[in-house]
């Protein structure tokens, strides 16, 4: 959600139960102006909250150049005062996957994981995993952004050099074209782009369908699509990550993604459908 029109987009998902305070809102306009200029961004967006039980997170992302580079990710508690998020490790993000709970809202907490470890004798030992919550921030940040973050076919378009900006012709979905899951892609490097047999590469433009398509993601029916505002508003929900929510006002270019929520993935989804 584009920082530069956070007051208008945030609208948008209101029916999803997603709000700013007007305080909030005037203090996140402000704040990620300054990150835009200071960090020397060339875009920065308005990526979510994580609720923790004592504070919550605001979190940010600022882009440089290419889209798909790595991107810095920012917190915040108060919305005006902003920390940068270190890129997560291998190690890092497998350890958060083995912690499970709330976020508590201390930066410096650390997170723990008794995990039983059996020997080559029989012997069972209780082995503690610890880790950071600000770095189990950033871990649970990436795991969203590489399972649930998408954008509709045609906004963005790779270059010959092989950066990935937004495209300058990208004009909206279509009202049939917007319910359709086949027209929103993973906003990341493709994973599987050529598990795809070559009959079905034969009709894809690859100036435009570099990215993974929502349509195949597993579990089936991972993704709730609804029509609002009498067809004017297309919203799509998340089963896998509750609380992510990305929405777009069909034939305009408007669309964006939020996520509120506690942080934890539904690992119990395939059992739920």
């Amino acid at each position: 959600m584009d920082s530069k029109v956070l007051h208008l987009s945030i609208d948008y998902v209101g029916g999803s139960g997603v709000i700013l305070s007007p305080e909030q809102k005037a203090s996140l306009q402000t704040s990620l102006v300054i990150q835009l200029n200071n960090q020397k961004f060339s875009r920065v967006q308005y990526w979510g909250k994580i609720i923790g039980i004592q504070a919550d997170y605001f979190i940010a992302q600022g882009f440089i150049s290419d889209h798909h580079a790595e991107k810095k990710c920012l917190y915040s508690k108060d919305c005006i005062r902003w920390g940068l998020l270190n890129p997560p490790t291998a190690e890092t993000l497998s350890k958060a996957r083995l912690i499970r709970g709330r976020f508590t809202g201390d930066p410096s907490f650390p997170a723990e994981h008794v995990r039983r470890v059996e020997s080559s004798d029989g012997e069972i030992t209780e082995e503690v995993i610890t880790l950071k919550e600000e770095d189990r921030l950033a871990a649970v940040v990436a795991e969203i952004d590489h399972d649930v973050m998408v954008v509709p076919r045609g906004a963005y378009v790779k270059a010959p050099t092989g950066d990935v900006n937004p495209s300058r012709h990208f004009e909206g979905l279509s009202p049939l074209e917007a319910i359709q899951l086949r027209n929103y892609q993973h906003f990341r490097k493709a994973e599987r782009l050529f598990d795809k047999t070559i009959l079905e590469r034969a009709d894809l433009d690859p100036t435009i369908d570099f990215m993974d398509s929502v349509e195949n993601d597993v579990p089936r029916g991972s993704w709730s699509v609804q029509q609002e505002r009498g067809n004017g508003l297309v919203s799509i929900r998340s089963l896998l990550w509750p609380g992510y929510f990305f929405y777009h006002v069909p034939e305009t270019r408007q669309y964006g993604s939020v996520y509120v929520g506690t942080g934890e993935k539904n690992i119990d989804l395939p059992f739920m459908l």
